[in-house]
C-alpha cells in the first residue's frame, strides 16, 4: 500500500498510547486517523454496577477502544447504558465474541446467535448507544482437530470467517480480529498465500497478539503480518499480555509491571510507525491489566 504523506510520529505516550499525524505532501489530503489504544473486556456482568470504575481506568490509561464480550445474560439496558458513558468519554465499544471451536462448521449456531444478538441490540438501541464494531477471537490452533486434520480446520475456519464478515458488513459495522503472530508461517492448501494474508484480507483491522516483553522481540514477531496489512491497505494493532503466563515470563509484563511495559510500548511504537497499517495497541486484558497497575502503587 503505498500513500501520498509522510507519517509523522507525533508523539509516544509513557502509556503506549501512540498519536500518529500523517502529514500530506499535498495541502488538500486526507486528516489524520487518530491512532487507537484497546483492551479486551471479558467479565461483562461488571458493567451493571462497575461501570464508573471502569470507564475511570481506562480513560486514565488512554484506552478509546473497548473489546465487550457478549453476554446474554446481561441485560441490553446496562449496555445501552455503558455505551453512551463511555461515547461521553470517546470512548468506542465493540462487541467481543469468539471461542477456538468458532472455526468448525459444527459450531456455525454460536456465530448465528452472536450475530442475531448484536444485529436485534444495534436495532434497539439509540445511536450513541450501539456498537461501532465487532471483535472476534478465534484460535483454532488450540484444538485437537489442528494437528489432526489442519487443512479441514482452515477450510472451515475460513468459512466462518466469510460468515462474520458479510453479516458484520451487513450491519454496517467493521470487524476486527485477533491474529497469532506465527500465521504468516503457514499457507493455505493450495499454496496461494499464507493463511495471515487471507485472514487479513477478509477484517478490516486485525489485532496480532505479539506476546512478549522487550520492544525489540514485541516488533520483530509482529513485523510479517504488519508488512501484509500493508500491502493489503488493512488496519493493525499490537497485542501484549500483562496476564501471569505458564508458557514463561518472556511472554508477559506481569512479572515487570506498567511502568516498564508503557517504555516498551514507547519504543515498539518508535519502531512500528514506518507501517502505514500500525493504528495502536491493545492490551490483553482489562481485569490483568488493572490488578497490575494497581500492585505498582
Amino acid at each position: 500500500m503505498k500513500k501520498q504523506y509522510v507519517r509523522l510520529l507525533a508523539l509516544c505516550l509513557a502509556g503506549g498510547l501512540l498519536l500518529l499525524s500523517s502529514l500530506s505532501l499535498h495541502p488538500d489530503a486526507a486528516e489524520a486517523k487518530p491512532s487507537q489504544k484497546a483492551t479486551w473486556f471479558w467479565d461483562t456482568p461488571q458493567i451493571k454496577d462497575s461501570a464508573d470504575d471502569i470507564l475511570s481506568f481506562a480513560g486514565s490509561q488512554g484506552v478509546n477502544v473497548l473489546y465487550l464480550q457478549m453476554n446474554r445474560d446481561v441485560r441490553p439496558e446496562y449496555y445501552r447504558s455503558f455505551i453512551r458513558q463511555a461515547g461521553v468519554q470517546g470512548i468506542e465499544v465493540h462487541v467481543l465474541g469468539g471461542a477456538p471451536n468458532w472455526a468448525l462448521e459444527s459450531e456455525r449456531h454460536r456465530l448465528e446467535t452472536f450475530i442475531q444478538w448484536t444485529a436485534e441490540y444495534q436495532a434497539s438501541a439509540a445511536p450513541n448507544e450501539r456498537f461501532t464494531g465487532i471483535h472476534v477471537d478465534i484460535e483454532p490452533h488450540v484444538l485437537a482437530e489442528w494437528k489432526t486434520n489442519q487443512s479441514s480446520v482452515v477450510k472451515q475456519w475460513q468459512a466462518s470467517v466469510r460468515y462474520l464478515v458479510d453479516e458484520a458488513h451487513k450491519l454496517n459495522l467493521p470487524i476486527g480480529s485477533d491474529m497469532t503472530f506465527w500465521l504468516h508461517t503457514y499457507q493455505l492448501a493450495d499454496q496461494s498465500m499464507s493463511i495471515s494474508r487471507w485472514m487479513i484480507k477478509q477484517f478490516d483491522q486485525i489485532v496480532i497478539m505479539a506476546y512478549r516483553d522487550q520492544a525489540d522481540n514485541i516488533y520483530n514477531l509482529a513485523a510479517s503480518e504488519l508488512k501484509e496489512a500493508d500491502e493489503l491497505g488493512k488496519e493493525a494493532l499490537i497485542a501484549v499480555e500483562t496476564k501471569s503466563s505458564n508458557e514463561g515470563a518472556y511472554i508477559t509484563f506481569f512479572e515487570e509491571g506498567t511502568s516498564y511495559m508503557e517504555k516498551q510500548l514507547s519504543k515498539v511504537c518508535t519502531k512500528a510507525e514506518k507501517h502505514p497499517s500500525f493504528s495502536g495497541f491493545a492490551i490483553h486484558d482489562y481485569r490483568y491489566w488493572k490488578e497490575l497497575h494497581d500492585s505498582d502503587r
